[in-house]
């Protein structure tokens, strides 16, 4: 009997001796493609027979749309993404044809935990702005006081892991934590929190926001001008999750009318574009989507990503299907 044909699309940089360990139980194969029409024509032309595709975000074939989606080989019955977010990837077109998806969630929790961390304090001390005041040789002329972490409350929007492993970092601080999911976490949390049912009422009580939740067709602009207008007046706002789950120009209006003392941003919507705007806001720190940019983190994902494809040849299912996938038949 042959062995399942498994494509990589994209590049394994970092656990390619894993990888090469998959041919012990798969056919792996990196098709040669330049361009999203190039894969196309390759699988329909070469790999009809494939079992599963190993996807790196970013990669040359593109998103993985309702076309690209029904355009793929009937039998693929496996789509592992590398990758937390598969905002670029249509789960339920994908579900329409068979075809299971996961993602890496827990890889990136550290990493962009620590980033997101990273952003809260630079944005209550305005690290940002002193260190660009420093390296123009202004040595804090026309530079402010800024303010202390400690003794805020940080309102958590989305307690998943990387939810989690912010709400740990943030504790030696003395913040308050509080947050909002659709439903309290289960088991609690091993750390002192306070579940909110309505995003409001987290809005209004919280120093900081900190936004964990994955962009799809539902939360994509659900951060809007009444989000902001309910959060309290001098508040920071943190975004490690995607660009497109906040409305930039409510976001800008927000910063602009000092409603929003400062915001930490390594995500936005039109990435790589970064609004003219926000580059020139010196209240805010903004970093180029390096949540996950760290060998570690890296590693671990493509680790997670491997697994999966080996979960689904050895026992028919993945570990880390997607939410939007699970329980539907």
């Amino acid at each position: 009997m042959s062995k399942p044909k498994v494509l990589v699309v994209g590049t394994i940089l970092w656990a390619k001796k894993e990888l090469q360990q998959l041919s012990s139980i798969a056919t792996v194969i990196s098709p040669d493609f330049s361009s999203r029409e190039g894969f196309l024509k390759d699988v329909s032309q070469n790999h009809t027979d494939a079992f599963a595709l190993l996807v790196t975000n970013g990669s040359k074939a593109g998103a993985f749309d309702r076309s690209v989606l029904g355009s793929l080989p009937k039998g693929l019955k496996y789509i592992c993404c590398n990758g937390a977010g598969y905002d670029w990837i249509d789960v339920n077109a994908a579900f329409e044809r068979g075809i299971s998806v996961s993602h890496t969630p827990g890889a990136v929790d550290h990493g962009t935990a620590t980033t997101a961390l990273y952003l809260l304090l630079a944005a209550y001390r305005q690290f940002s702005y002193a260190e660009k005041n420093a390296r123009e040789g202004r040595f804090l002329q026309d530079f402010p006081l800024a303010h202390d972490p400690e003794g805020k409350t940080i309102g958590i929007v989305g307690m998943g892991g990387i939810g989690k492993a912010l709400a740990r970092r943030v504790l030696p601080l003395g913040m308050k934590i509080i947050y909002h999911n659709r439903k309290p976490v289960s088991p609690e949390p091993d750390f002192p929190a306070e579940y909110k049912s309505s995003l409001d009422e987290l809005l209004a009580e919280a120093d900081v926001v900190s936004i964990h939740i994955p962009l799809n067709e539902y939360t994509k602009n659900s951060f809007g001008s009444a989000q902001f207008d309910k959060m309290k007046q001098g508040s920071v706002l943190i975004n490690t999750a995607r660009g497109g789950v906040i409305d930039q120009e409510a976001l800008i209006k927000a910063l602009e009318s000092g409603k929003l003392y400062s915001a930490g941003l390594d995500v936005f919507p039109n990435e790589p574009e970064i609004d003219e705007r926000l580059r020139k806001n010196d209240k805010i720190t903004i970093l180029p989507h390096v949540g996950t940019h760290t060998l570690e983190s890296r590693y671990g994902m493509e680790m997670v990503v491997i697994n999966n494809i080996r979960s689904a040849i050895n026992d028919g299912q993945l570990l880390n299907q997607v939410p939007e996938q699970k329980g539907r038949k």
